[in-house]
């Protein structure tokens, strides 16, 4: 707070926001050559830039005066002025606020020239993204409730890198019992999302002067530059109906690592083919290689039994990477990682002493979430939830685009489908005009790969349902 006083009290008041009374903090830069003109020019100026919303309860007089260390009736004055003036209400029972004034006009942002303005999207039909209008609310709050319960005192302190026992604990039940990882809790260490256990290794494989991260021919181009970032070529392996090439590695030069998404490929949906599998590990016992597995929606499998994670083929050359992120929510920011031993540490020492990546309620409530069996049944309820909206995909273009062919359909959340060559484009503009949002193949593909087929990478987990009928009928009628 800044104070200029022409008669300052004898003993200075706390600055405001000591939280004294009993209301509200409010933070004002007092300025001027008297206390009650102080007062109100501050008040004024936070009125008038919008900092002090309209609506907002004020402090009482007396609250307001003890935290400045000065009379009440300045601070009654002050606020009896300005009600006067019309920037603040009063009324018995409701106390001081401010006034609903209209707000100030603001130079609207000029629009960008280098394309039209279109139609804001009504439907979203982009992959990545779960239902969220499906996260187990009730749920979850009761697993919260009970986490919070039960949870030690020392749990609400900064925490160690590793993050929170209990969560690793039951994930390493878990996976091992629904993915086929070989996982026990010393092997696993907490972090916000695949993008930041992603940061962690690149930071940890230069440090290991691994020079080149291999990568599938098509993927996020966000991942690939984050090890670019982290100072490491990203050549491309490419890609067929059996998955990734990975034969291809026993070729590649000054390559120490492998990012792959082998149990569904994003976005081509393919899962890796046993033999490539098997040629993965191969090569990474044979050089002392690292394959990084992005296991970014394992859960859902329609057609057959879930594909097993890669990572128990060889626990040591393998890390697994998975987050809650497709399974619950995005917002959650709760990822995992399973490291070979001798990685462990060194991935903790890079995320640093203390946990300051996920939230440690979240992890408790993650925790027994897992525990008592309601992650289960709600991965199985999405499961038939997105099957079903699968079904209705194919069904649809079936009826109403039937030369049209729909690939990468087994699992997971988004679905391939398939264009006429030189359409791509096309379609994705016609229907960013009609308010719906596509993706297309090229998106995803590595810069060095050659041009591929012509294709939506649609994902149709994500309308909401009062959403979903609407976002496919506008799907189908922007295809030719």
């Amino acid at each position: 707070m800044t104070e200029s006083w022409a008669n300052p009290p004898a003993e200075p008041g706390p600055a405001l926001g000591t939280g004294q009374g009993l209301g509200a903090d409010l933070h004002l830069e007092l300025r001027g050559s008297g206390l009650r003109a102080g007062i109100m020019d501050a008040l004024r100026e936070a009125v008038r830039t919008g900092r002090l919303a309209p609506g907002t309860r004020l402090p009482s007089s007396r609250t307001l005066a003890a935290d400045l260390g000065i009379s009440r009736n300045t601070v009654a004055d002050a606020y009896a002025e300005l009600v006067a003036e019309g920037w603040l209400t009063a009324r018995q029972g409701s106390g001081t606020r401010v006034a609903r004034r209209a707000a100030p006009r603001r130079p609207a942002a000029a629009a960008p020239r280098t394309r039209p303005a279109r139609v804001g999207a009504a439907y979203s039909l982009l992959p990545g993204s779960p239902d969220l209008g499906a996260f187990p609310r009730g749920q979850w709050l009761t697993a919260a409730r009970r986490a919070l319960t039960a949870a030690p005192n020392e749990a609400f302190g900064y925490g160690d890198a590793y993050g929170r026992i209990e969560l690793r604990t039951v994930l390493a039940d878990y996976l091992a019992r629904a993915r086929g990882v070989y996982a026990g809790p010393e092997r696993i260490v907490i972090c916000a999302g695949f993008v930041h256990g992603l940061t962690l290794l690149g930071t940890v494989l230069r440090a290991r002067r691994v020079r080149s991260v291999a990568v599938e021919s098509y993927g996020l181009d966000q991942h690939r530059n984050l090890l670019t970032e982290a100072g490491m070529r990203t050549p491309a392996l490419p890609l067929d109906e059996r998955g990734t090439r990975t034969e291809g590695l026993a070729d590649a030069r000054d390559v120490g690592a492998v990012l792959m998404t082998p149990a569904h490929q994003f976005p081509t949906g393919v899962a890796l083919h046993p033999d490539r599998r098997a040629a993965a590990v191969d090569w990474a016992r044979g050089t002392d290689g690292l394959i990084l597995e992005d296991d970014y929606d394992g859960e859902f499998r329609y057609d057959r039994q879930p594909v097993g994670a890669l990572q128990g083929l060889d626990p040591e050359r393998v890390v697994y990477l998975g987050t809650a992120s497709k399974s619950l929510a995005p917002g959650l920011r709760l990822g995992w990682m399973v490291l070979p031993e001798e990685l462990v540490g060194e991935v903790a020492e890079t995320k640093g002493e203390a946990d300051r990546a996920s939230s440690v309620l979240d992890q408790l409530t993650l925790a027994q979430f897992i525990a008592s069996g309601a992650y289960d049944r709600h991965v199985r309820s999405m499961r038939l939830r997105y099957r079903r909206r699968r079904d209705q995909l194919v069904a649809a273009l079936a009826e109403r685009a039937p030369g049209i062919r729909v690939t990468g359909i087994a699992a997971g959340l988004h679905a391939v489908v398939e264009l006429p060559p030189g359409t791509e484009r096309p379609v994705i503009e016609a229907a960013a005009w009609q308010g719906l949002g596509l993706e297309g193949l090229a998106r995803f593909r590595h810069p060095s790969a050659p041009s591929g087929r012509d294709a939506l990478v649609v994902g149709y987990a994500t309308p909401t349902d009062s959403a979903w009928a609407g976002a496919l009928d506008a799907l189908c009628r922007v295809l030719p």
